[in-house]
């Protein structure tokens, strides 16, 4: 199944949750606050722009967005709330689109990386950011670590969140770097859904790799949005890596 299969119109109809999980003010915030940081005054191009969660309060905070985005139902759901000259968006492949113009920053977060499926289009992904980007312009992703040291021997998966009406669970193929995320959620008595999506993790040595062949540096590193420092025991960075002037 491929992602815009995947990001299709039921998904898109129930993905915001407006105040809550990854749109609430305290995750957003301070990822809204750094990445206007890192603009530094320009026009920031948003791979996989999704809905608009970032894009949106990015644009209305002075910020020129630009968005790229494969799934059209998921653009359409953007669509309800901002139009095409607010925040223009090109449908295609974050590793392949072209976007008009020449950017001071390129963004993709919350794990949107992971969603290509091969290490060649993860790279293309790098020289496609690259290609976009002004001369001292940044790249920054947010991304998850893989939490093998969690897996017991002889088992694949591992709990993420399980609360009331919901579970939430990873299964690894520490081989080929796939993991499958695995959703379920009591929707009514006796009703149940279970969405899957597919992965490619990658550790962050790895992703630095990317950049050098794409031609970036590795500017800076940290366990979050707000700074705090990455260790052994972070269970994400956000990454930002900068095209040489």
């Amino acid at each position: 199944m491929g992602q815009d299969e995947v990001w299709n119109a039921e998904v898109a109809g129930r993905y915001d949750t407006p105040g809550v999980g990854m749109f609430a003010a305290e995750v957003l915030g301070p990822t809204l606050d750094r990445l206007v940081e890192l603009a530094d005054g320009g026009a920031a191009l948003e791979f996989a722009i999704g809905t608009g969660r970032v894009g949106i309060p990015l644009a209305e905070r002075g910020v020129p967005v630009t968005g790229i985005e494969l799934s059209e139902p998921m653009l359409a759901r953007l669509r309800t709330k901002l139009d095409a000259e607010s925040l223009p968006v090109v449908v295609g492949d974050m590793a392949t689109a072209t976007a008009p113009g020449q950017f001071s920053l390129v963004y993709l977060v919350y794990n949107t990386i992971s969603n290509l499926l091969t290490q060649d289009e993860q790279v293309e992904c790098f020289r496609n950011a690259f290609r976009h980007l002004r001369p001292g312009g940044r790249f920054v992703l947010e991304l998850g670590v893989p939490e093998l040291r969690k897996l017991p021997p002889g088992q694949d998966a591992v709990v993420f969140a399980h609360s009331e009406g919901y579970t939430g669970y990873d299964t690894y193929d520490v081989v080929a770097q796939r993991l499958t995320s695995h959703h379920y959620r009591e929707l009514a008595p006796g009703e149940h859904r279970l969405f899957r999506s597919h992965h490619r993790f990658l550790w962050p040595a790895e992703m630095d790799l990317m950049g050098l062949i794409a031609g970036f540096t590795l500017e800076s590193r940290h366990a979050d949005w707000a700074g705090a420092p990455f260790t052994a025991d972070s269970p994400s960075h956000v990454s930002v890596y900068r095209r040489p002037d």
